[in-house]
């Protein structure tokens, strides 16, 4: 049981990690060039992703402690670090951003430091 709920915290994690930038970057995308810094305040407020983000932070915090006291940190804020990878593959897909060289590499060494660390 205690494997399948570590798997279960680590991926509830990620996925509302990830889905807590995601959605801080939706609520940030401004529609008027010329806003000043107030009125593009005021827009984000009144988004509901800028809420649905610290919705999602909250949760990702309890989870985090909940998978934290499971795992030893080392491993565990290794393990975390797949919401990066995560987290640039919803930016080229959803923001269209591009992936560089180092970035790819990045995300392959985290990819293999992961898989190395769950193999142990």
């Amino acid at each position: 049981m205690k494997p399948l709920l570590i798997t279960v915290l680590w991926a509830l994690n990620i996925l509302v990690d990830s889905g807590g930038h995601f959605a801080f970057k939706l609520a940030a995308i401004e529609p008027a060039a010329d806003a000043s810094t107030l009125e593009h305040w005021r827009h984000m407020l009144r988004r509901p992703w800028l809420w649905l983000g610290i919705f999602c932070f909250i949760a990702e915090f309890v989870l985090w402690l909940a998978f934290l006291s499971l795992v030893p940190l080392a491993e565990g804020v290794l393990l975390g670090m797949m919401s990066i990878v995560v987290i640039m593959v919803g930016g080229r897909i959803v923001f269209k951003e591009h992936f560089t060289r180092p970035r790819i590499i990045g995300m392959a060494l985290i990819i293999a430091g992961v898989a190395i660390v769950g193999l142990g």
